[in-house]
């Protein structure tokens, strides 16, 4: 059985594009939240989000159209290229076919399907281009990111709503672990829409103008969009070639609550975390850091927390929560947590939870790393992801030795 490293990451964020400026805006806890510009928000009460400004990607891919994509394609073929480039990874050295491509998504090519949608009750369904139809399938988004990367391994696009980022790695995980693959591009990605959107206010989990996970005044979610791709590969073919891995994917655990579509379960989530432990061999006094999924909403936050402590008991790691900052990314949230845990394990910096003000007393006492970044030893990160539909996903990393 192979170990398998990370040795790039290529994140497409409201915060930053590139893992430079991605890791110094993470670092220094800055927003990517303004005010919505990808759709007319009239009559909408709340009308932020996470976009990702000055997005160009003509200037990052080298094969894919930018004309011939929709933008969450466009996102995951950005990261990819931009992973590979981080890894340092000659993908012409390497057989095609051994190299595989899996992305997670929640919506796919949502703004093509909203275009289309119009086209449609305006014009009639003749008036609608077949190219329209041609990229607004899911399946587009592992295509891109293959036809950009010139890969012909498997290409797979997964479905698993907020926890797809994880499932995607997990996937890749156990390819390579089972000598499917050498190399793996892994990740998620997903684009700020208006029917995500209304599909949140109607849910009342939308928050005003800032996401404040785990404080007392929290009071929902922002949506948000982006990229978050991964290269991970055997140890063996990253020793040979002389990378350096951010962190080791030690393993991972998925369930499914099978109960309600959008209420989460305290039980299941944290039978996920024990299998995830169990899976990888680790304890949970071992774990020094997590990288929660932490929406911002009231429901979410106390159930993901109420699983911790009973796994954890009141010796729990710091908790902090990305999506403070760059609103929720959806498919590639827990991508880009799989991201913030790999440079809290290769940095030891520890990602902050910003907007918070004050503790809530139903959470008890935690350590959301509040506001400010902080200096630490990582050894070892779990990454948490969960959905809707109850799918929880659970990512371990831990340092390379």
């Amino acid at each position: 059985m192979q170990h398998v490293v990370i040795t790039g990451l290529g994140p497409v964020s409201s915060i930053g594009i590139g893992i430079a400026a991605f890791s110094e805006a993470l670092a220094g806890g800055r927003s990517g939240i303004s005010p919505i510009t990808s759709f007319d928000s009239s009559g909408f009460p709340h009308i932020h989000a996470g976009e990702v400004r000055n997005f160009r990607p003509e200037t990052i891919l080298r094969h894919l159209d930018p004309s011939a994509a929709g933008r969450s394609t466009l996102f995951a073929a950005a990261a990819a290229r931009l992973a590979v480039e981080d890894a340092m990874l000659d993908l012409e050295a390497l057989p095609s076919d051994e190299v595989g491509v899996v992305i997670g998504t929640t919506s796919g090519e949502p703004t093509i399907v909203e275009g289309m949608t119009a086209q449609l009750l305006a014009h009639g369904f003749g008036s609608v281009p077949g190219e329209m139809f041609r990229q607004s399938t899911a399946d587009r988004l592992s295509h891109g990111v293959s036809e950009e990367l010139g890969i012909s391994g498997a290409s797979i696009t997964l479905g698993n709503a907020c926890t797809a980022s994880n499932a995607a790695l997990g996937y890749a995980y156990d390819r390579l672990r089972n000598g499917d693959a050498t190399v793996m591009v892994a990740g998620g990605a997903d684009s700020v829409c208006r029917l995500m959107h209304a599909g949140f206010h109607r849910l009342g989990a939308l928050a005003k103008d800032e996401c404040s996970p785990f404080d007392l005044r929290r009071s929902g979610l922002l949506t948000a969009e982006g990229g978050s791709v991964l290269v991970l590969e055997t140890l063996a073919h990253a020793r040979a070639r002389g990378a350096k891995p951010y962190a080791e994917v030690l393993g991972y655990a998925a369930n499914c609550d099978a109960a309600n579509i959008v209420s989460p379960d305290v039980a299941s989530i944290a039978r996920c975390m024990r299998t995830a432990h169990r899976n990888t061999s680790v304890t949970p006094s071992e774990i020094d850091y997590i990288c929660a999924h932490g929406t911002g909403t009231r429901t979410n936050d106390l159930v993901e927390v109420r699983a911790i402590r009973d796994v954890f008991g009141d010796d729990m790691p710091p908790i902090s929560s990305i999506k403070s900052m760059l609103g929720h990314t959806m498919g590639a949230a827990s991508g880009f947590g799989a991201i913030a845990s790999a440079l809290a394990i290769a940095n030891g910096i520890l990602p902050p939870t910003i907007n918070f003000t004050s503790s809530d007393p139903a959470l008890g006492s935690i350590d959301p790393v509040a506001n400010v970044s902080r200096r630490a030893r990582v050894r070892i990160a779990q990454n948490n992801g969960f959905a809707f539909g109850g799918n929880n996903t659970i990512l371990i990393l831990g340092a390379c030795v």
